[in-house]
């Protein structure tokens, strides 16, 4: 029979200083790599989540590098998300937990990659969702956990061999009822000259006549700080954002963050998500991978740090939009629209 603890964690939610990185056992639990080398430009993503249906579970998964442009996806009829640590599997496709990763999706598609020393979100009483992390029923939650390490490790992007030793690296989680919101927005960027790492997430929730936009934002800098702004009462962050370009500012009481990032839309992938009613991956989010951001952290009112890397990731998520643009690219190009899944 299910804990207390095991009851209260399928809500999606974790006790202060609790552990998000288990798999709570709601409807979608998502793992989410980066991996980024300033050197040569070069940017590779993964990204599984494992989805719980009617007939068991599946998985979503998609595989995307810059500069060259690759991207496969794949659903997968398996998925196991482990609920005592971080760990994810989707088939013979993709096996991951803290250690590494390891995705096959053809011999075009390949990655094998382990990650020691890493940098991890430090203990506090709430991870990078602050206290909606312990708050039951939210749709929709974030954690950065990773914001470094030591990589070493090959991918096979396309007709190319990646050497990925030295990589910097960053690792997310995220995880819901499915219930995704009518948009959403999310950012990342390493490549700074400094090992600086910044993540942001947010989005705009609608229930009956209410609306309301939150965005977090998370960066660990070089003396290893970890600041955390954004949340209602909090923090606020205010976000304009679109399809090219992304506009966060915040402050704290002691604090401000500015971010802006930029990137063409042309440049920019459609990725897939889980639609859990159809059981199946839908055109779902606008991703760049090799953006430009610029970030200014302040104390008070004087610049304390400030950075520019020119391999940020930036989405813009929504399932009308992504499929607006995934078609429109199938009618011009068929090659520049591939399948979702």
């Amino acid at each position: 029979m299910p804990s207390l603890l095991d009851r209260f964690r399928s809500t999606g939610a974790d006790l202060p200083f609790g552990d998000p990185l288990p798999a709570h056992g709601v409807a979608s639990e998502g793992y989410f790599w980066r991996f980024s080398q300033p050197g040569t430009g070069r940017s590779l993503t993964v990204f599984v989540g494992v989805n719980r249906g009617a007939d068991g579970p599946w998985s979503t998964v998609s595989f995307a590098a810059h500069p060259n442009g690759f991207v496969r996806t794949a659903a997968v009829p398996e998925g196991v998300a482990d609920p005592h640590r971080l760990g994810a599997e989707a088939g013979k496709v993709l096996r991951a937990d803290v250690d590494g990763v390891q995705v096959d999706l053809g011999p075009d598609a390949q990655l094998d990659v382990r990650i020691t020393d890493r940098i991890e979100w430090p203990r506090r009483a709430f991870g990078g969702a602050s206290f909606f992390q312990s708050i039951p029923g939210v749709a929709h939650r974030w954690h950065p956990w990773l914001f470094g390490g030591k990589v070493e490790g090959t991918a096979v992007v396309g007709g190319e061999t990646w050497d990925l030793t030295g990589a910097e690296v960053y690792a997310e989680k995220r995880w819901g009822s499915g219930a995704f919101p009518e948009k959403w927005w999310c950012g990342q960027a390493q490549g700074f000259d400094d090992g600086t790492c910044v993540s942001f997430a947010g989005g705009a929730f609608t229930s009956g006549r209410m609306r309301i936009e939150t965005t977090l934002v998370v960066i660990r800098l070089p003396n290893g700080a970890v600041l955390r702004f954004g949340g209602p009462r909090t923090s606020h962050v205010r976000a304009h954002v679109d399809e090219e370009k992304f506009s966060l500012h915040g402050r704290s009481p002691m604090s401000g963050i500015e971010i802006e990032g930029s990137s063409p839309l042309d440049a920019a992938f459609v990725l897939p998500a889980p639609s859990l009613d159809d059981e199946k991956n839908a055109p779902a989010a606008i991703v760049h991978l090799g953006a430009r951001m610029h970030v200014t952290l302040r104390r008070r009112a004087e610049i304390s740090w400030s950075g520019e890397s020119t391999i940020a990731a930036l989405e813009y998520g929504g399932f009308e939009r992504a499929r607006e643009e995934h078609e429109r690219r199938a009618s011009t190009d068929p090659a520049a629209a591939p399948p979702v899944a």
